[in-house]
């Protein structure tokens, strides 16, 4: 059993709750420009100050009295990450209510299962169609009372409600909170079974967010003076998300939101909102270098553009090195090199996240160490973390002058980590969830004399890095008796620029396969790179030229384990896992029992010979 305790920077307050910043940052810096707004797609920003948002905040939460919710009520929200649901958090927690999560891609059953356990008494929708998903199941839900609408104008509608509700009815509710009262019930993203709400603290988001924010408070800036800012485009409905939204306004961080998680979309409003720093998960960061890599190739440029990876990665080893000592840092000739493709390589890619990001931070899942390499070589520190719902967002990050790239980090301020016996990583902190809504036993089988027990394999370095090997319920074990973390092999291979899933199998079967999916993108840049014409997918998976590509991918993957735990036979798959076939949870991680269901007859083939 190892331990390792960082000790908080940031006490929590005895008093209070998360809606108190808003309108002691109004007192203290009324015109300070606390959120970007756009009104609509393709509109300019507009700035939003702090006594602006304290109004709105105040405003919002007299229409939520006016309209029958009361201190301790759940309030739903389906929504894309936009501006009014910051709105509704903060209204909310001024009057001492909850909200209830629900990704805007969950399925009818599931958000009639969330609203029923939840026992929500009101929900507010983005638009038309999650109105209708909701209404398909009103009548199984007496105790929901109300629906609004976002894009028929919710906010307009219970601001007018509101107009005849004194500000003391609000303030009144607001001073009854207290650290230890729910804030919000975010459900798990059920990769087994169904999912569990999560009760989460105001205690818990400042305990998480205030250490978080003190501990990296010089890298929120891309250089010393600079107004903070963040883009957020991660899903609200997520617990990264929420925490990044409640620390960016308890740290005075400029905020905006975005609504669409995909690379195409993203990078537009990155460049035109210009943020000092962003949070994303490794896929947002892994688009960003394909399409930096697909530019160059397109302009001929594909050779120099690979040079100008690997001296990245180079440097920025060489970097972390002497940051550990145990090297000199980068030597002469390096260094002039890396001068040579700042100005050609790494400075553009820097423009593609809108010219002032000089670090980032990760989290959602693994992020593959050279990846981390390249970003830091290219002037964009990414601080990968790691944490769960249950502890209201990262429990461990990298540090700002120490990174350990391929690591999570050390525990944040405030937060020790156990690795237990069967080598389990277990929580603990003042981020800690309480436990789990009405379910005391799934609560007393993961919280034990105050530590979490998280499910995932980890290991401790003796300077208190920790890395996750993986989760313990998804350790392979062949017939052999051979145990074998899966996520190691599927993230090097995940790593090859065609390839855009993988997941390694191989219970009680004689050896570790794969089933892999390509990125269709890619493949089509790839292909027309060679002059070859575009074909449907069910010929591309036959093509020999492909497979010689991917098995690379493969064999890259075997060099990281002994051969008992490699990957022995692979099949490329036609179509990718997705949400809508239930392969995916709303955080886009596999759920594996039900990708072997579905493709059951590839998995059988793999073993045929």
């Amino acid at each position: 059993m190892r331990e390792f305790t960082v000790p908080p920077v940031v006490t929590a307050p005895p008093v209070g709750g998360l809606a108190d910043v808003v309108f002691d940052h109004a007192a203290d810096d009324p015109d300070r420009v606390a959120l970007g707004r756009r009104p609509a797609p393709g509109e300019p920003w507009q700035e939003v100050t702090a006594a602006a948002f304290r109004d709105e905040v105040l405003a919002l939460a007299k229409g939520l009295i006016a309209q029958g919710i009361r201190f301790g009520d759940r309030v739903a929200v389906m929504s894309r990450t936009r501006y009014e649901w910051t709105l509704f958090d903060f209204a909310l927690w001024c009057i001492g209510a909850q909200l209830v999560p629900l990704y805007p891609t969950s399925s009818t059953e599931q958000v009639f299962w969330m609203l029923h356990d939840a026992d929500v008494s009101a929900c507010v929708v983005e638009h038309e169609d999650h109105a209708m998903t909701v209404g398909s199941v009103v009548d199984r839900l007496p105790r929901l009372a109300r629906l609004w609408q976002l894009d028929a104008g919710a906010v307009h509608e219970l601001t007018e409600a509101g107009a005849g509700i004194g500000d003391d009815v609000v303030h009144r509710h607001r001073m009854a909170l207290t650290p230890d009262s729910p804030a919000t019930v975010i459900y798990t993203s059920g990769t087994t079974g169904r999912p569990k709400g999560c009760v989460l603290t105001h205690g818990n988001f400042m305990a998480e967010a205030d250490n978080v924010v003190r501990r990296y408070d010089p890298v929120f800036r891309s250089r010393p003076g600079d107004e903070a800012s963040t883009l957020l485009f991660l899903p609200l409905a997520h617990v990264f998300g929420r925490m990044v939204q409640v620390a960016a306004v308890r740290g005075r961080v400029k905020l905006g939101h975005q609504p669409q998680l995909t690379v195409a979309a993203l990078l537009p409003d990155l460049q035109e909102f210009r943020p000092t720093f962003v949070l994303a998960v490794p896929y947002v960061f892994e688009g960003i270098l394909a399409a930096a890599r697909r530019e160059a190739e397109l302009q001929g440029k594909g050779r120099p553009f690979e040079k100008a990876v690997e001296v990245a990665v180079r440097y920025a080893r060489a970097q972390e090195s002497k940051a550990f000592g145990t090297g000199p840092g980068p030597g002469t000739a390096l260094r002039v090199q890396h001068q040579v493709f700042d100005k050609l390589v790494y400075s553009k890619v820097r423009e593609t996240l809108g010219g002032r990001v000089r670090h980032a931070m990760s989290g959602g899942s693994a992020m593959e160490r050279r990846l981390g390499l390249f970003f830091a070589g290219a002037g964009i520190t990414v601080f990968e973390g790691y944490g769960l719902t249950e502890t209201t967002g990262a429990a461990v990050a990298n540090p700002p002058e120490r990174t350990r790239f391929g690591t999570v980090g050390r525990p944040v301020p405030g937060t020790s980590v156990r690795i237990a016996d069967d080598g389990e990583v277990w929580l603990r902190g003042g981020q800690v969830f309480p436990g789990y809504l009405g379910d005391r036993r799934a609560t007393e089988e993961v919280l034990r004399g105050g530590w979490l027990a998280t499910g995932d394999l980890g290991a401790l370095d003796d300077d208190g890095y920790l890395t996750i090997i993986g989760r313990k319920k998804e350790i392979l074990v062949t017939s052999g008796g051979k145990s074998v973390p899966p996520l190691v092999l599927e993230e090097r291979v995940r790593a090859h620029p065609l390839v855009a899933q993988c997941i390694a199998v191989g219970n009680d079967r004689p050896y570790v396969a794969a089933l892999i999916t390509l990125d269709q993108e890619a493949v089509a840049h790839w292909r027309a790179m060679r002059e070859q014409p575009p074909v449907e997918p069910a010929e591309l998976v036959r093509d020999p030229e492909l497979e010689a590509e991917i098995r690379r991918a493969v064999v890259a993957a075997n060099t990281l384990v002994s051969q008992a735990e490699s990957i022995r036979a692979f099949r490329i798959l036609v179509g990718r896992f997705t949400e809508e076939q239930g392969l995916l949870t709303p955080t886009l991680k596999l759920k594996r029992k039900a990708i072997e269901k579905a493709y059951a007859t590839e998995v059988e083939a793999l073993y045929a010979t």
